[in-house]
């Protein structure tokens, strides 16, 4: 067995290897504490014909034995990835793809498991360090070592791998990943922070990727495989020579349609002109059929790169892109809001070719989305759904439901507006935001921030402002470099980097950077933010046109809720024996009441007047008895020596005999008679809680 480790916040920070699971080409134990990660690398031996692609799958699992829990559910076993898992999946994947050759075809699966888990510090940043670990001696051609780090901010202090109860209280949660020169990936949301404070938690977190980095290469040299070879990439430089003149001219006409569908069908055609004519020039050159064959492939790959080198250089040679934006220009946005009858909140954004459909949806606890994962249960009570069906794109495939591009891209997108929603307890909905992309050509994440924040104001929820996403892109060229703002498909396609930033106009509430590079530096970061910033701003100039805050109703399809505090131990008798009261309060009252186990009481209903006659019978029912107050009872007994009287639902009172009347009075029924209504005057509470009436008294 081989092993290095370091020390991070008092604790051994461990990579080992050749124990577990050896027939993978990569294993690794990654512990930490109380945390036990494993990580399993494999390679095909050999690579997979006709791929243009890299074949990475990159799997995260958390098994519930890791903190000693069986899983929920009829079958007691962990099934389909939870969404945490997802996110998982696609953080780890994010960072270490691009660190392949581009030629390098050889199917590669990463497998990470959560084997032990604290129950204190989220376990989910190290599959980032764990998967790296594990390439690292396997001997394939990855450029690594990469490392991710969890980076939280409390009192202006950033904190290193912050524990769950530290994140709760952070203004910053960012998870980066990075190799020893730049960081690679960025992801997290913040509470309307500065873009100085962001870059500072950046160049925090990427001191601590370099020590991790440090302690990958230490671990290589100690367990590390053999380089393995593969195929270097074939220099096409005289093909491309041959191809280029011809193939320029016809590119650059078909790149000047100036919408997305017409441009592509323009470049579609000529690209296939292109390529019949060089076949029908080949044909005598190639007496083989399938050396022909193979040259056309070439040839439809070196095209394919012309195309991407002429929207590159026409932004530094023109400093134009391909829709004839300049490189800071937003494209054309319209608002419109309150699009659906019978939704609580509606709004769609459109900007240029790219179309949001948001729509809010407010319920009651009922309706709280209850997670299970290895720490255990618990709820949420906002979250939004992102759908990109194949239409927005103008396809025709399969759509079996929501992948992992949309849970990352929803995630973003919840993110980015969880910072301005209301207080739990003051605004007691559940909020369920759905995103349809009608549209899509560039940057739908960050309309969909657009189009939830418009429809839950539209919704009236008060939230404390509006939040607008704006999509950077950067080209570059040796060392110079070019940042786009609201990037379109094509340019984050060609481009060198995918930089989402969402915010209010306070600050930032979410960010997201992927690179194709092998990192970026802190001048083109800062110009990056920069120029999000005013992008930002315009988009939410526009947006507050539009609606400028919160609607001051609900929608009248929205229900009412209205929520008061019992004391917990008496719940039990608000619930009553098998249910019996809350189901009188429920049917005398039309509304909805559910209680929590610390007495909240929650009435829902969409007649406000059923919502509010059920918070008076509550109240009455559990309202306290107050000495000198006058109320009107019922007689529910009588006794020789008085009777007794409710006075609050389910609270009753004796009045003795002596203070029925100013007369005398022989027996208690010459005045009173069960059912009688009568005013009663509070006149003593004993320790015992027993309450003393007097009708002399009124």
């Amino acid at each position: 067995m081989q092993q290095e480790s370091i020390q991070i916040n008092h604790n051994n920070y461990i990579l080992e290897t050749g124990k577990w699971a050896k027939q993978a080409d990569g294993s690794v134990i990654l512990k930490w504490g109380d945390m036990v990660l494993m990580a399993n690398a494999t390679i095909a031996p050999d690579a997979k014909e006709g791929l243009d692609f890299f074949p990475l799958t990159v799997e995260y699992r958390e098994k519930f034995y890791a903190t000693g829990r069986i899983p929920g559910g009829f079958f007691k076993r962990e099934a389909r990835p939870t969404e945490r898992e997802v996110l998982t999946s696609r953080l780890t994947d994010r960072p270490i793809r691009p660190l392949f050759p581009e030629n390098y075809h050889n199917e590669l699966q990463i497998f990470v498991t959560l084997l032990s888990a604290d129950g204190v510090t989220p376990s989910q940043v190290h599959a980032i360090t764990a998967a790296s670990a594990a390439l690292m001696i396997t001997g394939a051609p990855f450029s690594g070592p990469v490392a991710g780090v969890q980076i939280g901010r409390i009192n202006n202090q950033y904190i290193l791998f912050p524990t769950i109860e530290q994140l709760a209280q952070s203004d910053i949660n960012l998870v980066l990943a990075g190799t020893k020169t730049a960081v690679t990936m960025i992801e997290g949301f913040a509470n309307e922070v500065s873009e100085k404070d962001m870059i500072d938690a950046v160049h925090f977190g990427h001191d601590e990727i370099k020590k991790l980095c440090i302690l990958q290469e230490k671990f290589q040299q100690k367990a590390g495989k053999p380089l393995k070879e593969h195929a270097a990439p074939e220099d096409t430089t005289e093909l491309r020579n041959e191809i280029a003149p011809a193939a320029q001219g016809k590119i650059k006409d078909a790149l000047t349609a100036p919408n997305k569908q017409e441009r592509s069908e323009k470049v579609d055609e000529a690209k296939k002109s292109i390529i019949k004519e060089l076949e029908e020039k080949w044909k005598s050159r190639f007496e083989d059929d399938s050396e022909l064959k193979l040259t056309l492939s070439k040839a439809k790959t070196i095209i394919d790169q012309i195309e991407v080198d002429i929207v590159r250089d026409q932004i530094f040679d023109q400093g134009l892109r391909v829709d004839g934006r300049k490189l800071d220009e937003i494209r054309d946005i319209t608002i419109e809001t309150n699009v659906l009858p019978k939704a609580h909140g509606s709004s769609v954004f459109t900007r240029g070719e790219t179309q949001s459909l948001g729509v809010v949806t407010l319920a009651t606890a009922n309706s709280a989305q209850i997670l299970d994962d290895v720490e255990g249960e618990s709820k949420q009570n906002f979250f939004l759904h992102y759908n990109f069906p194949p239409f927005s794109v103008g396809e025709v495939r399969r759509y079996a439901g929501p992948g992992r591009r949309e849970i990352g891209h929803g995630k973003l997108a919840e993110n980015a507006l969880r910072g301005v929603l209301p207080d739990q307890n003051k605004f007691p909905y559940v909020i369920r935001i759905v995103s349809e992309i009608l549209e899509s050509n560039g940057s739908s994440s960050m309309a969909t921030v657009c189009s939830g924040s418009l429809s839950l104001m539209d919704a009236g929820v008060p939230i404390s402002g509006a939040v607008a996403g704006i999509a950077m892109g950067l080209i570059t060229k040796g060392d110079k470099f070019a940042v786009l703002s609201d990037i379109a498909g094509i340019e984050d396609h060609f481009g060198d980097m995918d930089f989402k930033v969402a915010g209010t106009t306070k600050g930032i509430t979410a960010f997201q950077l992927d690179l194709k590079v092998n990192g970026i530096s802190t001048e083109i970061m800062d110009k990056a933010l920069s120029q999000a910033k005013e992008g930002r701003m315009h988009i939410l100039g526009i947006m507050q046109k539009a609606i400028d805050a919160p609607r001051s109703e609900l929608s009248p399809n929205a229900p009412r809720l209205i929520s008061i505090r019992i004391d917990k131990e008496r719940i039990g008798e608000l619930i009553g024996p098998g249910g019996k009261n809350i189901k009188m309060l429920t049917e005398k009252s039309g509304a909805e009441i559910m209680i929590d186990e610390t007495g909240m009481v929650t009435i829902a209903s969409v007649n406000a007047d059923a919502a509010n006659k059920a918070k008076k019978m509550i109240e009455l029912q559990f309202e306290e008895a107050e000495i000198d107050k006058i109320y009107e009872g019922k007689v529910k007994r009588i006794a020789d020596f008085g009777a007794f009287i409710e006075i609050i639902p389910g609270k009753d009172g004796l009045c003795h005999i002596s203070k029925l009347s100013d007369q005398r009075v022989e027996k208690v029924s010459d005045v009173l008679k069960e059912g009688d209504t009568v005013k009663v005057k509070v006149i003593g509470i004993d320790k015992m809680g027993k309450i003393s009436l007097s009708i002399k008294d009124v």
